[in-house]
C-alpha cells in the first residue's frame, strides 16, 4: 500500500525521536519503502534525520540515501567516517548509484572510500563511472549485468545467470558477446526459459539489439528509450564493446531534471542547478536578475516605439486606451505558439526542417485567431460608441483600427512565437531560452509598430 505522508504521522514520529525510543522509531518505518523513509527524513529537523538514519540497517540506509534531498545527503556523509561509507553504504548500491555518491565527497575522502572497498572489481567499476560526463550514458550506467558468450548452450547460460545474479537485484535481459567482449544481441528470459537445455545460445537470441555508445548524450539517451518502450538499454564503447546498462529509473530522472531546466528558461530566467529551498539568495538573484534585466530593457523600447507617435497620440488621446489590450494579444498568442513549438521539438515531434510546414500552419491559426480577436475588438468598440461618446464622431474608423490591428498583431505574435524556436535551433542553442517572456517582449514592441501604422492610415483626416 503506498504511504501517506500526514502531520499526524510526523508528529508521532518526532516524539519517539525526542524520548529517544529506537525501537519505536523502528516499528514505524518497518513497512515503509525506502523514497517514503527519505521524504520522511527531508522534512526532519538535521539532528532528527540523523538519529532515524542511523537506525536503519545497511541495505535500507544504502537504498535511502540516494533518495534523499542533496543537503540532507551531504550531512550524513560528513558524519560517517571513509569506512562506514565503503562498507555501509556503497558495498550495498549499484554501481552507479555508488559513483553518484561518491562523487559528492572531496577528493581526498573519494580515495580513502575507494581504498576501504573489499571488492577491487567494485572500486574499479566506480573509477571507470566517475570519469564520465554525467550527463552522457556513460555517466548514467550501471555496470552490474548478465552477459553471456554467444557460443554458450541454455544449461551453461542459466548456470552464468546463477553466478552473476548476486550482483544483479532486477534480471530485465541476458546480453550476449562474442570473443571480444562486443554486443551481438539479446536473449529474452522467457526465450532461455521455454528453450531445450542443450539449445545453443547463438541459436535463441535475437540479433535486433538497440544500444547507445557512452558518449551518447542523456537527453537523447531517454528519447531512445522512449521511442522504442525500454526498461532497460545496453550501452557499448567505440569498439562495440558491452559496457554497462541503464534503466528506466535513470531516464526518469534525466527527464525530470531536463523538463525542469526548460520550464525555468522559459520563464525567463537561468536554470537552477540545484533545489529551491537548497539555493542561496545570492544565486537566486543572479540567475534571475539577467534575464529580467534584459526583458526589462526590451520592454522600454516600447515606450520609444510610443514616442514616435506622439502627435497621433496627442490628436488621438482615445488611441493609447487599446495599447494593452494590443500588445498583450500579440504577446499571449507569441507565448502559446513558443510553448507548442518548444515541447514539439523537445518531443522529437518536429525537427527543423518542417519549418516551413510549421509556418505554414501558424500563419493560418494566427490569421484566425486575429480575425476571432479582431472581430470582439471592433465589435466592442462599436457598442460602446452607442451608449457613451468616449470615442467622438469617428468611433467607425477607431473600432476598424483596433479590429485591424488585433489580426496583424495576432499573426505576427503567432508567426514569431513559432519561428524563433526553430531559429534558436538551428544556431545549436537550446530552444527553451526563447522563452514566453522574451517573445511577448518583441512582440510588443512590434505590435506597436503595427497598431500606430493602422491607426496613422485610417484616421489619417484627423491626423
Amino acid at each position: 500500500m503506498q504511504f501517506e505522508f500526514t502531520t499526524e504521522f510526523l508528529e508521532t514520529l518526532q516524539s519517539s525521536i525526542v524520548t529517544g525510543n529506537k525501537e519505536s522509531v523502528r516499528i514505524q518505518l518497518k513497512e515503509l519503502y525506502p523514497p517514503d523513509i527519505a521524504e520522511i527524513l527531508n522534512k526532519l529537523e538535521l539532528e532528527q534525520a540523523l538519529f532515524v538514519y542511523k537506525l536503519l540497517d545497511e541495505q535500507v540506509s544504502a537504498d535511502v540515501l540516494v533518495e534523499l534531498e542533496e543537503d540532507i545527503r551531504e550531512q550524513i556523509l560528513n558524519s560517517l567516517t571513509s569506512k562506514q561509507i565503503a562498507e555501509q553504504l556503497i558495498d550495498n548500491m549499484d554501481s552507479d548509484d555508488a559513483a553518484d555518491v561518491i562523487a559528492e565527497l572531496p577528493d581526498k575522502m573519494q580515495g580513502e572510500v575507494l581504498a576501504q572497498l573489499e571488492d577491487s572489481e567494485q572500486a574499479s567499476d566506480i573509477v571507470d563511472l566517475l570519469n564520465y560526463d554525467e550527463n552522457t550514458a556513460g555517466g548514467l550506467m550501471a555496470k552490474e549485468l548478465i552477459r553471456v558468450h554467444v557460443n554458450s548452450s541454455a544449461i551453461e547460460c542459466v548456470r552464468e545467470i546463477r553466478n552473476q545474479a548476486d550482483d544483479e537485484e532486477d534480471i530485465y535481459a541476458i546480453y550476449v558477446v562474442d570473443d571480444d567482449e562486443k554486443l551481438v544481441g539479446i536473449l529474452q528470459l522467457k526465450k532461455l526459459i521455454i528453450s531445450p537445455t542443450r539449445a545453443k545460445v547463438a541459436d535463441i537470441y535475437d540479433a535486433k539489439v538497440i544500444s547507445v555508445k557512452t558518449n551518447t548524450d542523456a537527453e537523447e539517451v531517454a528519447n531512445v528509450m522512449d521511442k522504442y518502450n525500454l526498461v532497460i538499454l545496453p550501452v557499448v564503447d567505440a569498439l562495440g564493446r558491452l559496457v554497462g546498462k541503464i534503466t528506466i529509473d535513470d531516464v526518469v530522472d534525466v527527464r525530470r531534471d531536463e523538463e525542469t531546466e526548460d520550464l525555468q528558461k522559459m520563464a525567463g530566467m537561468e536554470a537552477l542547478d540545484e533545489p529551491y529551498m537548497n539555493i542561496s539568495l545570492f544565486s537566486m538573484l543572479k540567475k534571475r536578475a539577467g534575464w529580467l534585466v534584459i526583458l526589462f530593457i526590451g520592454e522600454s523600447l516600447t515606450a520609444t516605439a510610443m514616442s514616435f507617435f506622439e502627435n497621433e497620440i496627442a490628436k488621438v488621446v482615445v488611441l493609447a486606451m487599446f495599447v494593452p489590450l494590443i500588445i498583450s494579444s500579440g504577446g499571449n498568442t507569441g507565448s502559446q505558439a513558443s510553448t507548442l513549438v518548444i515541447r514539439a521539438l523537445a518531443l522529437n515531434e518536429i525537427t527543423i526542417k518542417d519549418w516551413w510546414k510549421i509556418i505554414q500552419k501558424e500563419i493560418k491559426v494566427g490569421l484566425i485567431l486575429g480575425l476571432m480577436l479582431g472581430i470582439i475588438g471592433f465589435t466592442r468598440v462599436v457598442l460602446w460608441a452607442q451608449f457613451v461618446n468616449i470615442y467622438g464622431p469617428n468611433w467607425l474608423e477607431i473600432g476598424l483600427t483596433v479590429g485591424i490591428s488585433l489580426i496583424g498583431v495576432v499573426l505576427w505574435g503567432n508567426t514569431v512565437g513559432s519561428l524563433f524556436p526553430i531559429i534558436l535551433k538551428r544556431l545549436g542553442l537550446d530552444p527553451a531560452v526563447s522563452s514566453a517572456p522574451f517573445v511577448a517582449t518583441v512582440v510588443d514592441i512590434t505590435g506597436l509598430l503595427i497598431y500606430f501604422t493602422v491607426a496613422s492610415i485610417l484616421l489619417s483626416s484627423i491626423l
